[in-house]
């Protein structure tokens, strides 16, 4: 049997009532495929609740060999220069910061944190940070031997030099979703882990939802219900997602640890399954597990399967699930790709395909990684 290289995973998502993600104007984000308009999630806003789903039992931050990342305009201000601000004299400490801004964020680092774009740093980056400049603020009576101190260290010192000795040096959320820092070509990370904007297999579902704040002590009791009147959009979906896991990448940027590559795909596949995004929670309660997931292990490229839903269907999850095994099968016929299949369903199964609950399908994607050649 071919070393599988790619992960993929597919899944069908039902939302009702809800607004999961939205635009600059607040309204929910739309694409138009195949001439149809969707509603749409973006790779964005799915990853960021996959990684921020703490409180979940497969949250990747209860991971053995978790390093924790920022993403973030001030980790110089924050966690860099802002804990030495107690112990030394404000000058010597404004004369490192500066420096070290510069050093993360480019030559216009220090002039404000509108000239920084946010940047994402791990831990032990952080660490080789704080201990630098703690060293200097030490050893420095002023705030001109602080900035020489500062330009001597950066002049010889780059992200390869922060990331030596750690296995994680961006930390997990960059080791799984990539870093691209363009003041430092050799602090960027290839991302393993390829996520598609989520769509509604069906024409959008939306329509304006108009709500009003109530002044409970207002005089006049006719002016209660219309103090405030504002407008949002909520609307229906069942969307397909799609997920591409690079194997030997994952490994690789995991320090060739396969028991924590294993485990990482074991949570993701949890997460992607049972962790919902959406805006305005607290009055949609937008929670949903998928209706389906489906994996593939193989060595060729990986391929969507989201043609199934260029023309749009009824809003159905049956008629999408038969849809999905329709184009699998055409996908067969033309390809012969041999996929190994596995997949979840809570209403049709997919005919031909074994058919797990979620924690067999969690177990059997991690136990790929096992297979891997990286």
């Amino acid at each position: 049997m071919t070393a599988p290289r790619f992960l993929q995973i597919h899944t069908l998502h039902s939302y009702t009532a809800s607004l999961l993600n939205r635009d600059e104007a607040g309204q929910a984000k739309r694409l138009v495929y195949g001439g149809t308009p969707r509603t749409r999630i973006s790779s964005q806003c799915l990853k960021r609740h996959w990684r921020m789903a703490e409180h979940d039992p497969y949250a990747l931050q209860k991971l053995s060999g978790y390093v924790e990342s920022f993403r973030s305009r001030d980790l110089v201000t924050q966690l860099v220069s802002g804990p030495l601000r107690a112990r030394f004299e404000h000058e010597i400490v404004d004369a490192i910061e500066a420096g070290f801004q510069r050093f993360i964020y480019g030559p216009k680092g220090d002039q404000g944190r509108k000239t920084r774009a946010p940047l994402l740093l791990g831990q032990p980056e952080l660490n080789w940070l704080a201990r630098n400049a703690e060293e200097i603020a030490m050893k420095c009576e002023s705030p001109k031997a602080a900035r020489q101190a500062v330009d001597a260290l950066t002049k010889t010192a780059n992200f390869k030099v922060m990331a030596q000795s750690a296995a994680l040096p961006g930390g997990l959320t960059a080791a799984l979703f990539g870093r691209m820092v363009t003041s430092d070509v050799e602090a960027n990370i290839e991302a393993p882990i390829y996520v598609a904007h989520a769509f509604s297999v069906h024409e959008a579902e939306v329509e304006g939802d108009f709500f009003s704040a109530v002044d409970d002590l207002a005089v006049l009791p006719s002016v209660r219900t219309t103090d405030t009147l504002q407008q949002t959009e909520i609307g229906n979906g069942l969307f397909y997602g799609y997920v591409v896991i690079d194997m030997p990448g994952l490994i690789r940027n995991c320090a060739g640890d396969r028991a924590l590559a294993g485990s990482v795909v074991r949570s993701l596949i949890h997460l992607i399954a049972e962790v919902s995004p959406g805006a305005k929670r607290g009055s949609t309660a937008p929670f949903g597990r998928a209706d389906l997931v489906l994996l593939e292990a193989g060595d060729r490229q990986p391929r969507s399967l989201a043609t199934a839903y260029r023309v749009a269907i009824p809003h159905c999850p049956e008629v999408a699930i038969d849809k999905l095994a329709e184009e699998l099968r055409m996908q067969d016929e033309a390809y012969a790709t041999n996929e190994e299949r596995a997949h979840l369903s809570i209403r049709t199964p997919l005919p031909e395909v074994t058919r797990f609950s979620i924690g067999a399908l969690a177990d059997w994607g991690a136990g790929i990684v096992s297979r891997v050649e990286a």
